[in-house]
């Protein structure tokens, strides 16, 4: 996954909220400490997805009341927030949006997305213009100065060699002294030549850069390398087309890709308590299913994750 890079400077946006995609309905209940807002979307290829009162007691009274939360986005970024339909910028589809739409709902609050330049999203939230922000985003040390993530999925480097491993690469300190291409300016190229100078004793890793992934891939195919380093997620359909040409290499340990870095949902930093609440959600359906079948959907099941974190940036 590309990293979307987000300015973090104050910019005025305008700010128009939008009704969300899915299908809801909402209604109150009764509990302790007032009443609990009831809220049910449905999330295609999941079914209908309700309130959970105890959790719906995490969100902030303020929040509670108003009973809507605004997100920022910046579509398209395929598979992760899309236009609806072709034409319009105010409806969204994509694994962000329908898993929002589905912690919002647990939490009793109803999700509306509105469209931002991406490089406006960081600051508008700063300056109090939306709730939250969505749509691919990594959680990066430094956006953490001014937003608290919720890590909900992420997405490192993976490893395409020949069918069959012939060279049984397991891991990256498998490369050493081998031929490896990469997407020309890409994470992959910077990270394995700074792990090939820190790891690698002498035998250090040949990063030969190419233009795009497609053409290191047949750099691979023809015998020109030996590997493919790219991000493991997009790999995941290469090795399925070249079924007996080439095969992604499985690292238990390492089960999301090497340097994974987590995606997040934004909060302001200030606002940690909703954050947390949106945690707690998205654990919940992690633990239900739901989470699994919105990625699937969306043929995203190699970038879960098996808890739901707050700030676990790894740069």
């Amino acid at each position: 996954m590309r990293i979307r890079q987000l300015a973090l400077a104050a910019t005025a946006t305008a700010l128009l909220a939008v009704t969300a995609g899915c299908g809801g309905s909402s209604s109150t209940a009764a509990g302790s400490g007032g009443k609990i807002p009831t809220v049910t979307v449905t999330v295609e290829g999941v079914g209908p997805i309700g309130t959970d009162a105890d959790l719906a007691r995490k969100v902030p009274a303020d929040l509670r009341g108003r009973g809507t939360v605004t997100v920022a986005t910046n579509a398209p970024y395929e598979p992760f927030i899309d236009f609806k339909q072709e034409g319009r910028t105010d409806e969204f589809k994509g694994l962000d949006h329908d898993l929002f739409l589905a912690a919002s709902a647990r939490l009793g609050l109803k999700a509306t997305f509105t469209q931002q330049p991406f490089d406006g999203l960081v600051p508008g939230l700063q300056a109090g213009k939306y709730d939250a922000i969505a749509g691919g985003i990594t959680d990066k040390k430094e956006r953490q100065q001014v937003a608290t993530f919720v890590d909900y999925s992420a997405s490192g480097t993976g490893f395409l060699v020949k069918a069959g491993n012939p060279l049984g690469v397991k891991t990256v300190a498998d490369l050493c002294g081998r031929k490896v291409a990469v997407q020309k300016a890409s994470n992959q190229a910077k990270n394995l030549a700074a792990y090939s100078k820190g790891s690698c004793a002498g035998r250090a890793v040949e990063v030969k850069e190419y233009p795009e992934n497609p053409q290191a891939v047949q750099a691979l195919i023809a015998g020109n390398v030996e590997a493919v380093a790219a991000t493991r997620v997009n790999l995941v359909d290469t090795a399925s087309a070249l079924a007996g040409k080439a095969e992604l290499v499985a690292d238990p340990a390492a089960p999301n890709g090497w340097l994974a870095s987590p995606n997040g949902f934004g909060f302001l930093k200030s606002k940690k308590d909703v954050a947390e609440a949106y945690r707690a959600a998205v654990q919940s359906l992690v633990d239900d299913g739901s989470y699994a079948k919105i990625l699937d959907r969306w043929k995203q099941a190699p970038i879960a994750v098996k808890q739901a974190t707050i700030d676990q940036a790894i740069d």
